[in-house]
């Protein structure tokens, strides 16, 4: 839950429909904690206002006409956006949602979940969790290619334990609940599973640890 204490989070929508646009900046408005700086119908033009807008997430479609979500990813990475992006879509392929994880997205969430769920996730994902649908992991553990063991760092069990826990959608404070720990620990732990496995964010740690290690979760 948001507190009143909080900043905003700043909003920017990436989505080439504009009635699907506009409906989400009226429903969103209307919960607390959401600041809408900016919409935008394609990668251009939400690379172009994303310094401007002071946004610190983004919601992207897939979709964006001749454009494709994986080329605003990679643009406003290279531009030095360190915000969260999520994937707000009506679909997309095993192969690009692999590539999207990859380039740093924070979750995938299906345009059919409601206006509640998506501000849940919003800010689920504004405090460094990641968000994937079942879906989405499905098709990872479908697409993924696993490197050889003998070239995989070491898992201790309490590395394992911690990434299951993860990939149930748990948040700090319930991992170290489960575990009998401090969160404190938790986040000990989990930085360092990031410097083992050499990622940066929580979608990228789902996506190495089901490529290279779910034979051992």
């Amino acid at each position: 839950m948001t507190h009143n204490s909080d900043p905003p989070i700043r909003l920017l929508i990436v989505d080439d429909h504009a009635m699907f646009r506009e409906g989400l900046v009226r429903s969103i408005e209307k919960e607390p904690g959401f600041n809408i700086v900016g919409q935008c119908g394609s990668s251009t033009e939400g690379l172009a206002a994303l310094k401007a807008s002071g946004a610190t997430m983004v919601l992207l479609d897939v979709d964006l006409g001749a454009e494709r979500a994986l080329d605003f990813v990679v643009g406003a990475r290279k531009g030095g956006f360190d915000g969260q992006i999520l994937i707000v879509t009506a679909g997309v392929s095993d192969q690009e949602a692999v590539q999207l994880i990859q380039a740093g997205v924070a979750g995938i969430l299906h345009k059919h979940n409601s206006t509640g769920v998506l501000c849940d996730t919003i800010r689920q994902v504004a405090r460094g969790e990641v968000c994937l649908e079942k879906a989405y992991l499905a098709s990872l553990f479908r697409s993924v290619d696993r490197t050889r063991a003998a070239e995989r760092p070491k898992l201790s069990e309490r590395d394992r334990m911690v990434l299951r826990f993860i990939f149930q959608g748990l948040t700090n404070r319930e991992i170290a609940e489960r575990l009998e720990i401090s969160e404190g620990a938790v986040k000990s732990a989990l930085r360092q599973i990031f410097q083992k496995l050499a990622v940066r964010t929580r979608a990228q740690l789902v996506k190495v640890a089901l490529e290279q290690y779910r034979d051992q979760l």
